[in-house]
């Protein structure tokens, strides 16, 4: 899968105007301010596809960048305190009603913060995630900050704060350094793999 070759498609304020899907979709889901911007440049090899905002709780669209084998859909960060609460509700919408169309959803990455536990927003995504059966796995951001005893400590908490969730599939990584990145590429390149044959 060339990572290397990707346009800005589109930035979508309500699910009604997302078009069906037509190829896999690896989607990217967080709270804001967590790296997802980062992250999806990171993996793009990009600096500014995914615009980075000083100011959380900005990216208020579904944006959608194309591939020539998929698509990452970048939705809304969630989460933050200041954004009204008619915006989260508005924003809650957008989410919800893309979940409940028939896509061609070959991921989610679901990003958290690995030097700590998971928010109750986090928890509620990964829930939502995981009863449902979606295919999911969940990066953990900001590992360069983290000394080697740390990230071990970490870890090992993290299986415990996310025991209700047998299997799940975590992958530490850094937008910094591009720690991790590999491993999520070869998630990605595996879940669009199958979606594509189904075609």
């Amino acid at each position: 899968m060339n990572f290397q070759i990707v346009s800005f498609k589109a930035a979508y304020g309500t699910s009604a105007q997302i078009p069906p899907s037509d190829l896999p979709e690896i989607v990217f889901s967080g709270r804001s301010n967590v790296g997802k911007s980062s992250l999806i440049n990171k993996l793009l090899n990009r600096k500014s596809m995914a615009r980075v905002s000083a100011k959380p709780g900005k990216t208020a669209t579904i944006n959608f960048f194309a591939l020539q084998e998929a698509y990452f859909v970048d939705l809304p960060g969630y989460g933050y305190a200041q954004v009204s609460e008619a915006e989260k509700r508005r924003w809650a919408a957008l989410v919800e009603g893309y979940f409940a169309q028939e896509r061609r959803m070959a991921l989610v990455v679901q990003i958290c913060d690995m030097r700590h536990p998971p928010t109750a927003d986090d928890r509620t995504m990964i829930d939502f995630l995981y009863q449902n059966r979606y295919p999911f796995i969940i990066a953990l951001t900001k590992l360069d900050k983290l000394k080697k005893t740390q990230r071990a400590e970490r870890m090992a908490a993290l299986q415990e704060e996310l025991k209700d969730y047998p299997d799940l599939i975590l992958c530490p990584c850094s937008s910094e350094n591009g720690e991790g990145i590999d491993a999520i590429r070869r998630y990605i390149e595996e879940s669009v793999r199958p979606a594509a044959e189904t075609e």
